[in-house]
């Protein structure tokens, strides 16, 4: 298979928010407790009960905002449990996720430690389903208000005087759904009083997130947008991969067939057309593109793995799911004009997640290596790439072989990230360089790719090295023409600089 692409590095076509590289991480299954937090008395090295390996693992991938309590939790989560002496915090049962103990020890000064040793911002969800206006504005005061009050009395008597910066407020989660089974009309209202009272102190300027759409309810964006887009910051979109015909059967993570591969990839690539209809939407009432869109849930999701907790939804994560995330950060790049954030459904033990644990055992699953690989794209500018894909076609249906995407950092290097789809062949893209400054040297190129020659090839604790990233050197410069040639199933991002000839 072959296929054609120019990239014009002179047109720029503004920022790639690094915020699309954000994280979610629910008070769900493993994500929380064992996955992140084990405590100050645990025989796992930990810093202040953060562990030590998946903190110093997300920390290599530079995170740039990270979301909680939930997910369908914040909704059911009222902060107050969460402060105080651990010892005295209430236990609860999570009614959502398993019916396992919540015993509130990770709560708002927990994440709010772990958001600056991670060096990211704080996404808080706050909870309109079941909570009140006095509720969420209160816990903004707690978080944010430095001078004097009963919530910043309470806060220095937990042992944090000075206020936190907090930069992002989601006003309720899924209020379609299990945020209350709302229509939009009425949440729209409760939407426009709840953000009233999530007020500003000091220098802390927080953004509001309304929650928006389930996949394609595009009447739900039309009303948020109608009634309360002056009132907010930002709006989000939540869509899963499923593989299976419905939410009873969502397919396996591993063990799947051609077909299931293809249909997999097909229901990723369906981001793009749901983030063209919903920013036309928006571009009616926002024609200026104020307000964001925030994809703060997306990823696979798959049955359980089997001897799992119900509940928990923890999955195996295999090179099909580094094609998934592959694909979807390309989308989000050539929205950047909308798309100022997104939160992969989750960090740690759940779901896509990129980071598995089982006791004091960590490993590094294929997603979270292509989180590693992409992260060049963090903050840089978007630059005219087109790619005339041939079709990749299996039993009669045909989706875009190769997905693809470029940017330009602050030193001025190119960096194109490449996705082959398909599960079989090589893909040879010769790829047109325009726009480069020919005074200032030699073109140099570098690669890096992640690749497998099973279709569900995975990372297991006896073999946490099966995929993962190598160098990669299948390319020829001739020119100004790049050619390459990608194995199947595979995502690559190749470096380029312009190289001062020697005097």
């Amino acid at each position: 298979m072959a296929s054609s692409a120019v990239l014009n590095a002179d047109m720029r076509k503004g920022l790639i928010h690094k915020e699309i590289y954000g994280h979610f991480s629910e008070h769900l299954g493993r994500g929380i407790y064992e996955g992140i937090w084990v405590g100050e008395d645990s025989p796992i090295p930990n810093t202040k009960g953060i562990r030590n390996d998946v903190l110093k693992a997300l920390q290599r991938i530079n995170i740039p905002v990270l979301r909680w309590p939930g997910g369908c939790f914040a909704d059911d989560y009222h902060w107050e449990d969460g402060i105080g002496p651990r010892e005295t915090r209430k236990r609860m049962i999570n009614k959502l996720w398993g019916g396992a103990v919540e015993n509130n020890h990770f709560g708002t000064h927990e994440f709010m430690m772990l958001c600056e040793l991670l060096g990211c911002d704080a996404y808080i969800n706050g909870n309109v389903g079941s909570g009140t206006v006095r509720e969420m504005s209160e816990w903004v005061e707690y978080l944010t208000f430095g001078g004097e009050s009963p919530m910043s009395s309470m806060r220095a008597a937990n042992g944090r005087t000075e206020p936190w910066t907090v930069k992002y407020w989601g006003v309720g989660n899924e209020n379609w759904g299990c945020g209350g089974n709302m229509r939009p009309e009425y949440y729209a209202d409760l939407y426009r009083q709840y953000q009233t009272y999530v007020r500003n102190y000091g220098d802390n300027k927080l953004q509001r997130i309304a929650c928006g759409p389930n996949g394609n309810d595009y009447r739900w964006m039309e009303v948020l947008m109608r009634e309360a887009s002056s009132f907010m910051d930002s709006i989000t979109l939540h869509y899963y991969t499923i593989l299976g015909p419905d939410w009873e059967n969502k397919g396996d993570a591993t063990g799947f067939n051609t077909d299931e591969w293809f249909t997999t990839l097909g229901q990723a690539l369906h981001m793009d057309e749901l983030i063209t209809r919903h920013s036309a939407i928006m571009d009616q009432y926002d024609p200026d593109q104020r307000i964001g869109l925030i994809v703060d849930e997306w990823g696979t999701w798959y049955n359980r793995e089997p001897g799992s907790m119900p509940g928990y939804l923890y999955q195996q994560n295999s090179i099909r799911d580094a094609l998934v995330a592959g694909v979807t950060l390309n989308i989000f790049h050539r929205h950047n004009n909308r798309v100022r954030m997104a939160n992969i459904a989750q960090m740690v033990n759940v779901l896509q997640a990129l980071i598995l644990t089982e006791g004091e055992r960590m490993l590094l699953t294929p997603t979270y290596h292509v989180f590693d690989m992409f992260k060049v794209h963090q903050d840089a500018e978007r630059v005219e790439f087109t790619c005339e894909s041939e079709a990749y076609r299996h039993n009669g249906r045909d989706i875009p072989a190769v997905s693809a995407s470029a940017s330009v950092d602050q030193e001025g290097i190119i960096h194109i990230s490449l996705c082959n789809l398909n599960h079989a062949d090589n893909h040879d893209l010769t790829i047109d360089l325009r726009g480069l400054d020919e005074r200032i040297g030699e073109l140099v190129v570098s690669g890096t790719i992640l690749a497998a020659t099973e279709i569900d090839a995975h990372n297991t604790f006896e073999q946490p090295d099966q995929v993962v990233p190598q160098p990669f050197n299948a390319f020829v410069l001739e020119g100004s023409k790049l050619s390459v040639q990608l194995p199947p199933m595979s995502v690559a991002v190749l470096e380029i600089k312009q190289q001062a000839a020697k005097a």
